[in-house]
């Protein structure tokens, strides 16, 4: 069976991290069918969201260290390469043109910190836990974690959990911004599930420039973000979905979009 599972359901596309024995290590497999899905996800008008989540009792527990250890000896270079080609994910999460959220079912680590903190939302259930836990094998983090957790929690807490690599519950993860909302976990799916509905039924293109400008913010100047918040303003002005709003205003009603 793959180890990543795909179904698409009413405009939601769910990405299903499918190693359950292992608390759904990142395995090569799993790198690759992230990679696969997620660009070609990103050009399918049908999906309006994309959920990421894991099989079983666990979202994502990190890298496989056991396929790491089986591994041999490689060159340096041949390591370097590897990371990058796997850092393909967390790239492809921050530039979608579709809107990605995690749905956070259990414990998740490393790697896999990186993959939740790389999508543009998180809901998480009660017994979600979070840890960086690279400190623990003697790695110093990929992932792009330790840029996206800076910027989450600030400067002082990401060297906290990165140095001491302690894992901490729901509540705490809530409470220091890592995840947008909480819920109980027997309501998760269906919490997540209207989520991801009204982000699909939401106005597509605006979407995609607005996480252009979003991603633009975290790294240029004020000056430049103006200039593309110009440009992509612009553009969403001339589109049958703000036209479409712009008569629902003015009709009392709820807008209805199509995505272009």
């Amino acid at each position: 069976m793959s180890d990543v599972l795909e179904s698409i359901e009413d405009g939601v596309a769910w990405l299903t991290l499918n190693r359950p024995d292992r608390l759904n290590a990142l395995s090569i497999a799993m790198r690759q069918g992230l990679i696969e899905a997620l660009t070609r996800l990103s050009a399918d008008d049908a999906v309006g969201a994309i959920v990421i989540t894991g099989a079983g009792r666990g979202f994502c527990s990190g890298g496989d260290v056991k396929e790491m250890a089986a591994g041999g000896e490689r060159s340096m270079e041949d390591r370097i390469e590897g990371f990058r080609v796997s850092h393909q994910v967390p790239l492809l999460l921050r530039t979608n043109a579709k809107v990605v959220i995690a749905m956070v079912n259990g414990p998740v680590a490393g790697a896999g910190l990186g993959l939740a903190l790389a999508c543009d939302l998180r809901i998480a259930g009660r017994s979600a836990n979070f840890a960086t836990g690279f400190a623990n094998v003697g790695y110093s983090g990929d992932w792009g974690g330790s840029w996206t957790l800076t910027r989450l929690v600030g400067t002082a807490k990401a060297r906290e959990l990165y140095l001491l690599g302690e894992r901490i519950g729901a509540e705490a993860a809530h409470a220091l911004g890592l995840v947008n909302w909480l819920v109980d976990d027997a309501a998760l799916r269906e919490e997540t599930r209207k989520l991801a509905r009204r982000i699909a039924d939401g106005p597509q293109v605006a979407y995609r420039y607005m996480k252009r400008n979003l991603l633009a913010a975290e790294t240029e100047p004020f000056t430049a973000v103006l200039d593309l918040e110009a440009e992509h303003q612009a553009r969403t002005g001339t589109t049958e979905d703000h036209r479409e709003a712009a008569r629902a205003f003015v009709e009392k009603r709820k807008p209805v979009f199509k995505g272009r």
